[in-house]
């Protein structure tokens, strides 16, 4: 027999499970965006509905972690270059859209008889909001709009302002609005703020240089800042989404966006604590109230109006100073109009200290549930036609598919050389996978061992690049010439881009080594022949070297097009230095393409200042990236083979030789006096078996 309410954990998990997968296809058939499932879910199973589930501790538990992740997220996903580029724009915008609900609220608060107090936290609830529409935007891909950055920015304003007006007004009910109280709640606070901003960075880029690249520890990792942050929220006196969303910025430069470590955060919260955060506002609804009390309506009318006035003011205002369009601007009232987190923590402690009566709080709540529904229906709805705006903008890139091949020598080295080939990638469709691939040099009738461990090896990079949904088609060839093989693979998968490690290790009279030398004099594709001497996340800088030249090459645009889009994914800044050259050419090149990160351009009188001034300087967190080319062609100088031999002498060396590609037409030669017959290079089958 089941009891109602159920009390069975498995059952009560069963349940919403179900909920939590059928409510989203309910709502997709209904034309209403999915997110608001959970929430009518909650209101009629929860105790003021049917009465199947309680809402106890165990909701109210995985609620919060919910909660926390949606504001967590999106500190990860804030455009920090961009939110420091519109801080002003932010900051403004966060003061007007907790402000002018504050007013409204606080007169409505007056108007109804309320103290003064509960006026102000009235007015404090109305200014707050919640980025519960932030994943659809994230979705389609618009986290990084100057409006969305906007708003995600101000966000931290409006929902610290109205904590802080609930500590003070609660004090204040409560008898403990002193001077020591002041003295506490500030020094608290800035104590909490240094400690997340200036100390989790430290320790994060302390242990990703020293742990081990393994995916459960790095994720545990970032959950152990997270809920630590709350906690320390706690502590200092705010609630504890204030500490989520520090980690997120705390962690932003570390996590990459689209990341195996990201992907996995992602999952976790969309797929499973959100909805228990969303089910558990549901929960919150007493629609009897309403019907027993009419002065309820009047109540709720008059705060939900004033809501959606005083929010939706904000972003106008905020649209006509910046020029935003009104896309932008609908995309801004959608993400700002949601109320619930900070909503809800001013709203139940206020109940709780006496200062809102059960009224109060169902207005609130039903104010909850429309700005629930209206805020994503905004964002799903123009959100779809700013990201398309942002697709139609056109793009010098070639067309065609773009396959990445990865040689795969070392375990070691493998999540970095993928992580590596998955920032420079445009697409991460299906059509478009990865290509790791293993060379066995060696006899076929003795090769089964070796085969079944390159395979094994190719296993792991799948597992792992399929921890990021990342579509890979591993690749295993038999040769007795490992460049050889490299060819084969180049030529029969016909790729573009081959991303390779490089263990320094190499003969006096050659620059990496016979293999890589080989392949790279014999083929025309992209090459980055990468040494990394830290993980990816720690990056903060890259340092692109152009000799003179280099923008005559035919893969040059591409190139620029890819470290640019590789520095604005590590959150880095770029320094560009181009040898013997003109700066307005590069400079023009550079603010045409986008992204468009943090960049410098220098021009250095030749190879020696670059040596005496620059090379010395280099720090454990930069990447230089050398835009080389083959010997022979143009922009080619004895200086591009003398710098990475320089470089891989430097601790920790981490740098890129990046090769452009050249023209299909030129005469492929080596450089080290091998002529390679474009009628071989061409075979499918080679004749150097014997």
């Amino acid at each position: 027999m089941i009891n109602i309410p159920i009390d069975e954990p498995v059952i009560i998990f069963a349940l919403t499970m179900v909920i939590f997968f059928l409510t989203p296809l309910l709502m997709k058939k209904l034309k209403i965006p999915g997110i608001i499932g959970p929430i009518l879910a909650g209101v009629i199973i929860g105790p003021h509905g049917f009465h199947l589930l309680e809402r106890d501790q165990t909701i109210v538990l995985l609620g919060t972690i919910g909660l926390l992740f949606i504001i967590f997220i999106a500190g990860l996903e804030l455009d920090i270059d961009g939110f420091k580029k519109y801080r002003k724009r932010s900051i403004l915008f966060g003061s007007l859209s907790f402000s002018i609900p504050l007013i409204f609220g606080t007169v409505v608060g007056i108007i109804f008889d309320y103290s003064i107090a509960a006026s102000i936290l009235l007015g404090s609830i109305l200014g707050s909001h919640t980025l519960l529409a932030y994943p659809i935007a994230s979705r389609m891909g618009i986290s990084k709009n100057k409006a969305v950055t906007t708003a995600v920015g101000g966000t931290l304003l409006t929902d610290t302002f109205a904590l802080l007006v609930l500590a003070v007004v609660t004090g204040a009910a409560e008898g403990q609005l002193s001077l020591q109280f002041w003295i506490k709640m500030i020094v608290s606070l800035i104590v909490f703020v240094l400690i997340i901003l200036w100390g989790t960075p430290r320790l994060s880029r302390w242990f990703f240089r020293n742990a081990e690249n393994e995916g459960v520890t790095n994720f545990t990792y970032v959950m152990v800042i997270l809920f630590v942050s709350g906690f320390l929220a706690i502590v200092a006196g705010v609630e504890p989404i204030i500490g989520a969303f520090l980690a997120g910025l705390a962690l932003n430069r570390f996590v990459f966006d689209h990341g195996t470590l990201m992907n996995r955060i992602r999952f976790l919260g969309n797929a499973l604590f959100i909805p228990f955060f969303l089910l558990s506002v549901g929960m919150l609804m007493d629609l009897s109230v309403l019907f027993n009390n009419p002065k309820a309506w009047i109540i709720t009318v008059t705060i939900v109006v004033s809501v959606f006035i005083g929010k939706a003011s904000a972003p106008i205002i905020i649209s006509k100073v910046y020029k935003y369009s009104k896309t932008e601007c609908n995309v801004m009232v959608g993400l700002t109009i949601p109320q619930a987190a900070a909503t809800l923590a001013s709203t139940l402690v206020g109940f709780e200290v006496g200062l809102l009566d059960q009224a109060t709080v169902n207005a609130v709540i039903i104010m909850i549930l429309l700005t629930c529904i209206a805020g994503p229906y905004f964002v799903e709805k123009y959100g779809r036609k700013l990201a398309l705006n942002e697709e139609q903008q056109p793009s010098e890139r070639k067309e065609g598919p773009e396959r990445i091949l990865i040689p795969l020598a070392n375990p070691h080295t493998m999540e970095s050389l993928i992580d590596l080939a998955t920032l420079i990638k445009h697409s991460t469709s299906e059509e478009h996978p990865l290509y790791p691939l293993t060379v066995v040099q060696k006899d076929i009738r003795t090769s089964q061992d070796e085969v079944a461990n390159a395979e094994k090896m190719l296993g792991h990079a799948v597992i792992y690049a399929s921890g990021a949904e990342i579509p890979v088609r591993p690749i295993t060839r038999l040769d007795r010439n490992v460049s050889n093989g490299i060819i084969r693979a180049i030529a029969e998968e016909r790729i573009n881009t081959v991303v390779i490690g490089w263990n320094a290790e190499r003969k006096p009279n050659e620059l990496f080594g016979g293999i890589i030398d080989r392949f790279v004099d014999q083929t025309t594709q992209t090459v980055l022949v990468t040494k990394l001497g830290h993980p990816l996340q720690i990056t903060r800088r890259i340092i692109l070297i152009i000799p003179y030249g280099e923008d005559h090459k035919p893969g040059f645009i591409e190139a620029l097009e890819r470290i640019k889009m590789l520095t604005d994914r590590l959150g880095a800044s770029l320094l560009v230095l181009v040898i013997n050259d003109s700066i307005e050419t590069f400079e023009k090149y550079i603010k045409k393409i986008k992204p468009n990160p943090p960049t410098e351009i220098r021009k250095l009188n030749g190879w020696p200042s670059l040596k005496e001034n620059y090379e010395s300087m280099l720090k454990q967190d930069d990447i230089v990236v050398i835009m080389s080319a083959r010997k022979g062609t143009i922009a080619w100088h004895p200086e591009l083979e003398e710098l990475p031999k320089r470089l891989a002498k430097v601790k920790p060396e981490s740098f890129i030789v990046y090769y452009p590609e050249e023209e299909d037409e030129v005469d492929i030669r080596g450089s080290r006096g091998i002529e390679i017959p474009k009628e071989v290079l061409r075979k499918k089958d080679y004749e150097e078996y014997d």
